[in-house]
């Protein structure tokens, strides 16, 4: 399962890695957007298979984020 990330910004922080195990709502990456940080969380429990962007990174609308296996 892909997120995305709603709007374009830069990457300010992840806040997790590849195998890590998440709860539903978990908070997986924050990213700042004029001058404010919107965290993107889990839509469902399970495992962080791969994250594609790396910290200071710039995102467009609807860009993969994270990659999470459900549970």
């Amino acid at each position: 399962m892909d997120v995305k990330s709603d709007i374009d910004a830069i990457v300010w922080k992840i806040e997790v890695a590849p195998g890590d195990e998440v709860a539903a709502d978990a908070v997986l990456v924050i990213l700042e957007s004029m001058k404010m940080e919107v965290p993107i969380m889990a839509p469902v429990a399970g495992r962080v298979r791969s994250i594609a962007v790396a910290e200071g990174s710039d995102v467009k609308e609807d860009d993969v984020l994270v990659v999470l296996d459900p549970a």
